[in-house]
């Protein structure tokens, strides 16, 4: 009997041992997500102006996405929608800005909870999740979450080593690292420091996207933008280096991304490709072809799912998204033939749907009433405000700075995004296009009912002023 507990004893031994293990080689996980930061914003994505060396670096270590798009171009929503592998609409009140998850909705920081990760969130949350009344609760996204800010910086990334210093280390971690760079107000220039960021971008000097006007204003606006994206970088690449320092690099999955695009007329908020477009990039144990480029279409939903696959963890029948893990080994690979993204209220009334297939966008607007300003804070800016002013003179004469304030709208717009990648001029109703047209409109149409996706009557109504971004 005395022999028996004794060869009991050692067999747990091995076994916890053989967990441990087993635990110790999984992939650890970090999604390090920009709060308003363009696509083509970045260095590695064509930017003239951007300086960000550490995520250019992590590029060439890389895979670098070329076709990577958000569900939504608005910051809960987008948000929500990556941690739980769900569209907006389908994420219930979280499909619009500052609302609720539903509480029956697992999280992918969940599920890996349950399969043995630690999980933490560190800078920008934005995301809550409402009561349920389900018997069988899912586990909560974060074993912690630390404070957006510290003294002396209020960027969100204060907290990113301390998080990554404090993970335990007889557990496989998940980390969700998230800036308050780039959003409005700039409080970089006000917390610059030349040691670490070097100097501040010239107004004088930066190359403004086609859609803001050439004032001096504009330009003090846009370069303190991206003095923020600088500064994000900085921080992204204390990251890398401190995984590289303490042995976890070779080990850990990171992906950047953004959650919308740059708070600027005509891309926060846009179902266009300033404002859905993602900076997508990954590296980990299992990703192919360091410095390649894949064309692959991917969407922000298919984040979730990857992280479970990669943990050897069961994905959630909830997960609305693919895997990326063909593309991870084969930068050729193709996962999706459409993205899809919506819009919905976000500080003003607003209702649309898009769909791409990689090069075509087809989008329909269901308030074609209203123009696309963007949102209150973007309004609020001199770039906006700059803007309005020679609207209100009749002195804009550009279409993509007409198309800021145009009201009514189309209700239905095309694009060929490699011949136009700012999408000026809509395709809809070209009888060259009818095919595409036509088949677009089908897969937009498709997934809506799969869905479940509803256009009302009735949505939230206007919260702020559409001239001076002030609230109602």
């Amino acid at each position: 009997m005395q022999i028996r507990s004794v060869q009991a004893v050692f067999c747990s031994v091995l076994f916890l041992t053989a967990v441990d293990s087993q635990g110790a080689e999984r992939p650890n996980f970090i999604v390090l997500i920009a709060d308003d930061i363009g696509y083509d914003d970045l260095g590695c994505y064509g930017s003239m102006d951007a300086r960000t060396p550490r995520i250019d670096a992590l590029a060439k270590e890389g895979l670098r996405f070329s076709n990577a798009f958000l569900t939504a171009s608005s910051c809960s929503p987008s948000r929500a929608s990556i941690i739980t592998g769900r569209y907006p609409h389908n994420n219930g009140e979280a499909a619009e800005l500052h609302r609720p998850i539903p509480g029956h909705l697992p999280s992918v920081s969940g599920i890996l909870r349950d399969h043995g990760y630690y999980a933490a969130l560190a800078g920008k949350n934005h995301m809550t999740w409402a009561e349920t009344s389900v018997k069988q609760v899912p586990t909560k996204a974060f074993d912690k979450i630390y404070p957006p800010k510290i003294k002396g910086n209020s960027g969100g990334h204060g907290n990113w080593i301390r998080a990554l210093e404090e993970a335990p280390t007889d557990k496989p971690f998940f980390l969700w690292l998230a800036a308050l760079d780039a959003h409005r107000v700039w409080d970089g220039n006000l917390e610059w420091d030349e040691d670490r960021f070097g100097a501040k971008h010239d107004a004088d000097t930066v190359i403004l996207p086609p859609a803001l006007l050439d004032t001096p204003q504009t330009r003090f606006d846009f370069a303190s933008y991206m003095n923020e994206v600088t500064r994000f970088d900085h921080y992204v690449g204390r990251v890398v280096d401190w995984l590289k320092e303490n042995d976890r690099f070779n080990n850990t999955y990171l992906i950047v991304i953004s959650d919308n695009g740059r708070p600027f007329p005509r891309a926060k908020t846009r179902l266009h490709d300033d404002g859905m477009k993602t900076c997508f990039i990954g590296t980990g144990p299992t990703i192919a072809g360091r410095g390649a480029v894949s064309d692959s279409l991917i969407s922000v939903i298919d984040i979730a799912p990857t992280l479970c696959e990669l943990a050897g963890a069961k994905g959630s029948a909830t997960f609305q998204g693919r895997s990326l893990s063909p593309v991870f080994k084969d930068v050729e690979a193709g996962i999706r033939r459409y993205a899809f993204s919506e819009h919905n209220w976000h500080d003003y009334e607003a209702l649309g749907r898009s769909v791409r297939d990689g090069r075509y966008l087809y989008i329909v607007n269901e308030r074609p009433q209203f123009a696309l300003q963007g949102p209150a804070d973007s309004v609020a800016s001199r770039s906006f405000q700059d803007l309005l002013a020679a609207h209100k003179a009749g002195k804009l004469v550009s279409p993509v700075h007409q198309d800021i304030f145009q009201a009514p709208r189309a209700k239905t717009e095309l694009y060929d995004t490699e011949a136009d990648p700012h999408q000026i001029h809509n395709l809809a109703g070209n009888p060259r296009l009818a095919k595409v047209e036509k088949q677009l409109a089908a897969a937009l149409e498709f997934w809506r009912e799969e869905t479940a996706d509803s256009t009302p009557a009735e949505i939230s109504a206007d919260y702020f002023d559409n001239e001076t971004g002030k609230r109602l």
